[in-house]
């Protein structure tokens, strides 16, 4: 377990669970960030302390849940594959530019549907009626831009831990603090 956050057992956080990226990887989307990407009028770029695969946005929690959260976590990655992970498209929803991945094996989205289904019954999330879509956020707007920037080559992108992230919302945007990471592939 590794936590570098801390909070009050009386707190609310604004909770969610997320595959973190390789270091190699988040360098080399943030150099493709500020070349295809730039900086569009009225988008904000997501910054490279924020790039992440989401698996679950839970919402405003009471604190006390976090451990049972983390739990969760833990015994969704206990003996999983490592996911491998790649590009392959970009896709703009009515908020946001994403990169979308192919998932080698389905082993990320083996993950994630355990881990939300452990969520559920611990009745801290609802999932969601479409399938799991692994993707990453690179940009956020209020008005489409309309981007068509070329799918990084990264190749694939072995994941080694996910972790439960609590997101602190600032006027300049989002600060994201791990609260416990767990390593992924049975470490």
């Amino acid at each position: 377990m590794n936590s570098s956050a801390s909070v009050a057992a009386h707190e609310r956080l604004r909770l969610f669970l997320g595959f973190r990226l390789p270091a190699g990887a988040v360098r080399a989307l943030v150099r493709w960030q500020r070349t295809e990407l730039g900086a569009p009028e009225g988008a904000r770029v997501v910054p490279e302390e924020n790039l992440h695969v989401t698996i679950a946005f839970l919402g405003s929690r009471p604190a006390e849940e976090l451990e049972s959260i983390a739990g969760a976590l833990r015994e969704a990655a206990t003996g999983a594959e490592r996911p491998v992970l790649t590009p392959s498209r970009y896709r703009e929803t009515r908020s946001v530019g994403m990169l979308v991945f192919d998932d080698e094996e389905g082993r990320a989205t083996r993950i994630a549907e355990d881990l939300h289904g452990r969520l559920e019954r611990l009745g801290v999330y609802e999932p969601e009626r479409r399938a799991w879509l692994p993707h990453l956020t690179v940009v956020r707007f209020r008005e489409r831009p309309r981007l068509r920037p070329p799918i990084p080559e990264l190749g694939p992108v072995m994941l080694s831990d996910a972790a439960v992230y609590m997101s602190r919302l600032r006027p300049t945007g989002a600060q994201y603090d791990v609260m416990e990471s767990v390593p992924l592939g049975g470490g």
